[in-house]
C-alpha cells in the first residue's frame, strides 16, 4: 500500500508520484513539462485513490473462450471532482484519466494577499465563481488544489461544497504539497474530509508561502506573474 497514515493527513508515497514531484519542485522545469507534470501526477494520485479508498467486486465475465471471475472497481459512476481554480486545471485533467465518467465541480477561490495573515495565520478568501454538480450521499467527493498553505482557502472552498448539499460517503482533500499548519486548520474544520498529500512540507513562510514547495503553481502552469 503506497498511501501511509501520518496523523494530520494521508500521505500518497508511490515512487512514481514522488519523482514527478521532484521535477515539479526544480526551478528549471519551465511552463511546458510543469503543466505536463500536474496532469501526470494528478492521474496517478487518481489511481492511488481507486486502489487504496475504493471498494472492488468479484463480477461473472464470459471471454471469447469460456467463463471466468473477474474483479471491478465498485462506485468509478459516482465520483465528483471539484476543480479549485486556476492552478488544480491540469491537476484534475490528470484526475479525469483514472475517473474519466466523474462529474466536475468549479469553484474560484483566492485568497487576499493585501489584506495580509490574520492573527490565526488565515487569510481572508473571496469566492467569485461556483458551479457545482449535485453531490449524494453515496459519491466519492475530491476537492482538488496542488497546493495547501494556511489552509483558508481549502476551508472556504469546502464550505461552499457541503453547503445545502448531504455529506458524501467519502469526501478526499487532495493536494500535491500541503504545510503543516494548512492540514491542522483544515482537519479542525472538516474532521469528515480525508487530507491526501503527495508531501507534508517543511513550513510556512511570513508571506504565508510553502516552504520547500514549488513556487506559485498558477503561475508555473500559465506562464503568469
Amino acid at each position: 500500500m503506497t498511501i501511509e497514515d501520518r496523523g494530520d493527513a494521508k500521505l500518497l508515497t508511490h515512487a512514481l508520484a514522488q519523482d514527478t514531484l521532484s521535477k515539479l519542485r526544480d526551478v528549471e522545469t519551465e511552463q511546458v513539462g510543469f503543466r505536463k507534470g500536474l496532469v501526470k501526477l494528478g492521474r496517478i494520485c487518481g489511481y492511488e485513490i481507486i486502489d487504496g479508498a475504493m471498494e472492488t467486486e468479484y463480477v461473472s465475465i464470459e471471454t471469447p473462450l469460456t467463463e471466468t471471475t473477474g474483479q471491478r472497481v465498485k462506485g468509478l459512476d459516482d465520483v465528483v471532482i471539484i476543480n479549485v481554480l486556476r492552478a488544480a486545471t491540469p491537476f484534475v485533467e490528470g484526475l479525469l484519466k483514472a475517473f474519466p465518467r466523474a462529474k466536475q465541480g468549479v469553484i474560484s477561490a483566492g485568497r487576499d494577499e493585501e489584506a495580509g495573515r490574520g492573527e490565526d495565520g488565515s487569510f481572508p478568501i473571496t469566492i467569485d465563481y461556483v458551479k457545482l454538480p449535485e453531490i449524494r450521499e453515496k459519491d466519492t467527493v475530491i476537492v482538488a488544489d496542488p497546493m495547501l498553505a494556511t489552509g483558508s482557502t481549502m476551508c472556504a472552498v469546502l464550505d461552499e461544497v457541503l453547503n445545502e448539499q448531504p455529506n458524501p460517503e467519502d469526501l478526499f482533500v487532495l493536494s500535491a504539497v500541503s504545510a503543516p499548519e494548512g492540514l491542522l486548520r483544515v482537519g479542525d474544520e472538516f474532521d469528515e474530509a480525508d487530507l491526501l498529500t503527495v508531501s507534508i512540507d517543511d513550513e510556512l513562510n511570513d508571506e504565508g508561502f510553502i516552504v520547500p514547495g514549488l513556487g506559485d503553481a498558477g503561475d508555473r502552469a500559465f506562464r503568469t506573474q
